[in-house]
């Protein structure tokens, strides 16, 4: 586990494409529980450690995830990402921005996609549908534009308007650019560790007790493809 971020109220770590957030029907030891034998053994506290997840990441994506180690943070990050969520009050939300290498090249190297997503609970996937009055359908806003280009893939830097369930890897796929290894959204291949190169690279928040302005960035994963994209980008 990598801590890239803490203090007496929060917490953020560089999630690998193996670990889940919280427990699931796997059994899987989460990284929440991870985190918190971590602030046990480093703080040589007593007792039950208290660790509040306000946001996750789907299993497959690496990146900062952030966590909070008092109640009082909590209540506040967790009115942060619903505002994302529902794209409102952008003033004061979190800004989240991913990385995401996809196969071929977008027609636009920029640009905004606006899609009413619907989510199908069985399949554990979204959908666009035409009609935003379908039901269940909510609004999703994303903009990207284009950081590397290689070969077969492109480097795409992502920044979300809305936070909805799948939304980066419908809304590439349905431009016809699905996210390396993501075979639920039509790549053509997995990869070798089973992930998807969906990264969540920056998160920018005010902190929720001290005000300040925190700017957290995970270092992509120690992979082949990531790092040559990671320094067709550094120059």
């Amino acid at each position: 586990m990598t801590v890239l971020y803490e203090d007496n109220h929060i917490i953020a770590v560089n999630k690998t494409c193996n670990e889940i957030v919280q427990g699931d029907k796997t059994g899987d030891t989460p990284l929440s529980e991870i985190v918190k034998a971590y602030i046990k053994d480093k703080y040589n506290k007593p007792g039950e450690v208290f660790l509040g997840v306000p946001h996750r990441l789907d299993r497959p994506t690496s990146g900062v995830v952030l966590f909070a180690r008092t109640s009082k943070a909590l209540t506040r990050l967790n009115e942060m990402f619903k505002e994302k969520s529902i794209g409102s009050n952008q003033q004061q939300s979190i800004k989240k921005t991913y990385w995401a290498i996809v196969q071929g090249e977008p027609k636009q190297p920029q640009a905004r996609l606006e899609n009413y997503l619907v989510r199908n609970e069985a399949q554990n996937k979204s959908y666009i549908v035409e009609d935003r009055k379908s039901k269940d359908a909510k609004l999703a806003i994303l903009n990207y534009r284009t950081l590397a280009k290689g070969d077969h893939y492109t480097l795409l830097e992502v920044n979300l308007e809305t936070g909805r369930h799948h939304q980066i890897r419908c809304q590439l796929a349905a431009i016809g650019c699905p996210i390396k290894g993501d075979l639920k959204y039509g790549a053509k291949r997995s990869n070798p560790d089973g992930g998807i190169c969906l990264h969540a690279r920056q998160i920018e928040f005010v902190h929720p007790v001290s005000k300040q302005d925190i700017c957290i960035t995970a270092p992509v994963p120690n992979d082949a493809t990531w790092q040559k994209f990671n320094q067709l980008v550094e120059g």
